[in-house]
């Protein structure tokens, strides 16, 4: 990249980052010491901001660049995401959202142990939210090191090694000064500029072809390499039945996950009601469907206008395809117009980094302290405050490894590595959270089985399969100890999450409380004794 779309892009960087700095200095002056305040921002959002935050938490790295990516690169076979990370939201809406907020207080863990034993489901829970909440962080460390890469020239290793570092810095602050009201404001103006920025790239790709949708997908196809093939099923996943077989296991996760992660499940305690909690999902829906649908037009644009192998030669997971449509659209490299957008989507991508890490910091430092710490600690008399300081400390250690890991995985695709936390979020926490809110005779072992038979598995075919050695995408291409074919593990750890949970039911001695589901059934559907 030349000097001006370095300088005005670093500019734009700068200008976010300091406005997001002052809201979280903010509302650090404001009292922080409770838990609700630090967890739940007082639950005093409306639910039009919180619809509008949840949007910001979702509409990922993974969306913005992941998504166009693989869509740029693989045609019809990347549409799998925008479609599958939608399609989410409606098990969300109708499974989820109202019930979490009626039972729950702050984490996920307080729904699972509203009627089982407390401190060994806890502690599974806190384990399992804290894996899945990191490897989401490490897909969006991935992305900002890939778009800092671009916006330099991609000038070695050194540049994206300090931005995620950076990245990393900046949502340690972000969570452990302004806590989830910061955290939710800063996920709101993040919102707005991703949409703002999808839509006038939108509306420029169609305005490139005079509003023909045909001759867009006509030119992307030509321009792919692949012709017709371009537009149909099979280019990614049509290999065989193993490439099949992972298509299924990745809608799976992605239909599932949302479900299950926990940065979008503490999103519904922000809130003062259920029916809020409901109403927040039903703009947050609007907001995603809309933008799910323009990563769709700017993936088949960037095929089309910049040409896959160009975006393939940028960077070979496609992370840089929406950055180089922009510059593009704009009027080229040497153009003021292509400069200026160039540098404009670039920033707005870079601030969708960051506020998403910010969100899933909190989240995991709400394991570690109100699950793990609390639950192990609560005999010698740690407060509230106490809690909240141990939460501080916690994302100082999350945003540790979550540089670690994401400097090694410097070269996957960010929306592939999404996938990946879905499928365990998908298989760990989603089993545990029906059974717990629908099957009467749910029991102790039933939990505790359902979250380490889902949690285990999972990473266990990661670490077995293709993602992790023996190919030159591999996190280590060097190693070969491929036991499991498929590169997204839902298909089989999955289902395995909810067996587990059935058959450590079945074969407890203990025997579930029917006053206690009782009282956990009233609450779930009518928010009676909620907090």
């Amino acid at each position: 990249m030349r000097g001006d779309h370095q300088t005005l892009a670093l500019v734009l960087f700068g200008v976010f980052v300091a406005v997001t700095l002052a809201i979280t200095t903010w509302v650090s002056r404001r009292r922080q010491g409770s838990a609700e305040e630090f967890y739940a921002g007082g639950r005093l959002f409306s639910p039009m901001e919180n619809g509008f935050a949840i949007a910001g938490d979702y509409m990922s790295a993974a969306s913005f660049l992941g998504i166009s990516g693989l869509i740029a690169l693989f045609g019809y076979d990347g549409l799998l995401y925008s479609v599958g990370f939608f399609v989410a939201w409606l098990v969300v809406l109708f499974l989820v959202a109202e019930l979490v907020r009626n039972v729950g207080r702050f984490t996920l863990a307080d729904v699972l142990t509203a009627r089982v034993r407390e401190r060994p489901v806890r502690i599974a829970s806190g384990v399992s939210s804290v894996t899945v909440s990191v490897l989401y962080l490490v897909a969006q460390m991935v992305g900002a090191g890939s778009l800092v890469g671009l916006l330099l020239g991609g000038t070695g290793g050194a540049a994206r090694t300090w931005t995620v570092i950076g990245v990393g810095a900046l949502m340690v602050v972000y969570v452990a000064l302004g806590g989830m009201r910061a955290t939710t404001w800063i996920q709101i103006v993040k919102a707005v500029l991703l949409l703002a920025g999808a839509i006038t790239l939108t509306v420029l790709v169609l305005a490139r072809f005079h509003g023909d949708i045909d001759g867009l997908l006509r030119s992307a196809a030509r321009r792919s390499g692949h012709g017709d093939d371009f537009l149909a099923p099979g280019l990614r996943y049509g290999g065989g039945w193993t490439a099949r077989f992972d298509f299924i296991s990745l809608g799976l996760a992605l239909v599932l996950g949302t479900a299950g992660l926990p940065h979008i499940l503490s999103r519904f305690y922000t809130v003062p009601t259920a029916r809020a909690a409901r109403r927040s999902v039903v703009w947050s829906i609007g907001l995603i469907g809309g933008f799910y649908l323009m990563t769709i037009v700017l993936g088949f644009g960037a095929a089309a206008v910049v040409g896959t192998g160009t975006v393939r030669a940028s960077q070979p997971a496609g992370n840089t395809a929406v950055p180089l449509l922009a510059l593009d659209l704009g009027g080229g490299p040497d153009s003021a117009g292509g400069t200026v957008l160039f540098a404009v989507v670039a920033a707005v991508a870079f601030a969708t980094i960051l506020a998403v890490v910010a969100g899933i910091t909190l989240a995991s430092s709400a394991s570690v302290a109100h699950d793990l710490y609390a639950t192990v600690r609560r005999a010698r008399g740690g407060g509230p405050g106490h809690e909240v300081a141990v939460a501080r400390v916690a994302a100082v250690v999350v945003g540790v490894v979550a540089i670690g890991l994401g400097l090694l995985a410097r070269d996957l695709n960010v929306a592939f590595l999404v996938g990946l936390a879905f499928a365990v979020a998908a298989s760990a926490n989603l089993p545990v959270l029906l059974y717990s809110l629908f099957w009467r005779r749910f029991t102790t072992r039933g939990a505790l089985w359902s979250v380490y038979g889902g949690l285990v598995p999972a990473l266990v075919l990661v670490v077995v399969s293709p993602v992790f050695s023996g190919g030159e995408a591999s996190l280590f291409p060097g190693l070969d100890i491929r036991l499991f074919p498929l590169e997204n593990p839902g298909l089989v750890s999955i289902p395995l999450g909810f067996l587990a949970g059935w058959l450590g039911t079945v074969t407890s001695r203990e025997r579930a409380d029917p006053a206690k589901y009782a009282e956990t059934e009233v609450r779930a559907l009518t928010g009676a004794g909620a907090v």
